[in-house]
């Protein structure tokens, strides 16, 4: 498999990245940038593809998508 390909994502993951994306373009950034930038925050929270066998890796981690959502509401006030 070559560097850089993603069958080894899930439907989840890929589906994921590419929301990731579109909210890149949207900011202005090229194709290609959002792209790594979609990728790159999935390996983040689920530390890369998907992987074999039970139990293996470390807990999901939602940092990157708490961090966005708190960002995004940062000028609102709670009531």
């Amino acid at each position: 498999m070559p560097r850089g390909s993603k069958s080894k994502y899930t439907s989840k993951q890929k589906r994921q990245a590419h929301h990731i994306e579109e909210s890149a373009k949207k900011r202005g950034l090229s194709s290609k940038r959002a792209a790594q930038i979609g990728y790159a925050t999935v390996n983040k929270q689920d530390g890369g593809g998907k992987k074999s066998g039970s139990g293996r890796g470390k807990k999901r981690s939602t940092s990157s998508s708490r961090k966005g959502g708190r960002r995004s509401h940062s000028g609102r006030s709670r009531s």
